[in-house]
């Protein structure tokens, strides 16, 4: 099984490159700029990778074109902090183009390495449900979520006809550098649960936005 996975460097990414890894995936862990720990575990690692550039992103992922895609993992994200008091247009453009328009890109470019079969995960937020919301703040991150989730529902139906499925997660909230460290769960408790999700994800469930515990979210 090939697994690509983008934002493979550090936190969720690279929990998830170790999970796959270990259960006997050829994985490929695409990153801006690789680390030792990455390094170290013998993944196929693509650096230079950086998912908030249109320009350059079909050039970066050309590497990938002679392989074929089992599972997609639009894992690379970013967090600002914004209020209504305190906020910057630019962060807040910077997180969509990251975490709305990069999943998407990315997996544009490498539609034709995906078949019937292959399935897209798209790493989302609870964060970008309407419902869910009850504590306002985070405009950029929510934002660019929201946008994710409807991107996600898209490609669910657009890509349906070609046997492909694809999963809308929430990872829970992970001690992460991301979050200074703060969460419930550690990331390989998260990776485990992710892997899981993934693996029960099929056509039927396509375009549902999921836990990583299992919980059907709300919009």
């Amino acid at each position: 099984m090939n697994v690509v996975i983008t934002g493979g460097n550090r936190g969720i990414g690279l929990a998830l490159a170790k999970q796959y890894q270990q259960q006997g995936a050829k994985v490929y862990a695409t990153c801006r700029n690789s680390c030792d720990e990455l390094n170290s575990t013998g993944i196929n690692v693509i650096q230079g990778v950086d998912v908030s550039r249109p320009d350059t992103l079909g050039e970066q992922l050309a590497l990938l074109s002679n392989i074929n895609i089992d599972v997609l993992i639009n894992n690379a994200g970013v967090l600002g902090k914004e209020s209504i008091d305190d906020w910057d247009p630019n962060t807040i453009d910077y997180q969509f183009r990251v975490n709305a328009l990069g999943p998407l890109l990315v997996t544009q470019l490498l539609l034709p390495r995906l078949s019937s079969g292959s399935k897209v995960a798209l790493i989302t937020s609870r964060m970008g449900s309407m419902t869910d919301n009850g504590s306002g703040n985070y405009y950029g991150y929510r934002m660019s979520k929201a946008a994710l989730n409807a991107a996600g529902v898209s490609l669910a139906n657009d890509l349906k006809p070609k046997g492909i499925a694809v999963g809308l997660f929430h990872p829970g909230f992970v001690q992460t550098e991301m979050v200074g460290g703060a969460g419930d769960i550690d990331t390989t408790t998260c990776a485990e649960r992710l892997v899981e999700r993934i693996s029960e994800l099929n056509i039927e469930s396509s375009g549902q936005f999921v836990h990583s515990n299992g919980e059907i979210l709300p919009w």
